[in-house]
């Protein structure tokens, strides 16, 4: 805080955290310099408020087929702003109006699962995660987009041929898979 007047005893200190243990301690000082400081005050916590920080780097995917997986950095405990911590998440597939709702009661929660065999392969789904305490509901993060979990590959490669190399090798040739909605990400092959 400013320095106080000399004739005044009490002072107002701002922009405090909420929901924070703090000690205190007053300093004199006068034109030659400035004294010892006093003992500390007894430790004070700060009230409760509702968290305005949001988490960070929500992204997601993966998982397993009928999945969306949803992830985000935890929010450090001095900014929960108070106790009943927990995270709000909202996710609808890209297009849709309508947002689904859960809520992850756990203060180090750092993934959300959704399981419903309705959805389809990779697909895209806005998502945002939000917190609450016992306060009330922050804000919410802005829009990611994450994509549901993949399907074992559905289509074989085409065009396989073998072409002899010499007496010990053969050389084993195929048309690659195209990447779509169906295939997913095509990790690599195996010739049998």
């Amino acid at each position: 805080p400013e320095v106080v007047n000399g004739r005044t005893h009490k002072a107002t200190v701002v922009d405090l955290s909420p929901w924070v243990e703090y000690e205190f301690r007053v300093v004199a000082s006068n034109s030659v310099g400035i004294g010892e400081p006093s003992r500390p005050s007894a430790i004070l916590k700060t009230k409760a408020a509702v968290p305005v920080v949001t988490p960070t780097n929500v992204s997601g995917g993966g998982g397993s087929r009928s999945e969306l997986v949803i992830t985000w950095e935890p929010v450090p405990e001095e900014l929960q702003n108070g106790e009943g911590f927990g995270y709000i998440i909202m996710f609808r597939p890209l297009g849709s109006t309508t947002w689904t709702k859960a809520v992850v009661a756990s203060v180090e929660a750092n993934k959300y699962v959704y399981r419903n065999e309705s959805i389809t392969p990779l697909s895209p789904f806005e998502v945002k995660v939000g917190v609450y305490n016992n306060e009330g509901e922050g804000t919410l993060s802005s829009i990611s987009i994450v994509y549901s979990g993949e399907d074992e590959p559905q289509i074989a490669p085409a065009g396989a041929s073998a072409l002899s190399v010499s007496a010990a090798e053969v050389e084993v040739s195929w048309q690659p898979i195209a990447w779509n909605r169906h295939t997913g990400r095509v990790l690599g092959y195996e010739v049998r």
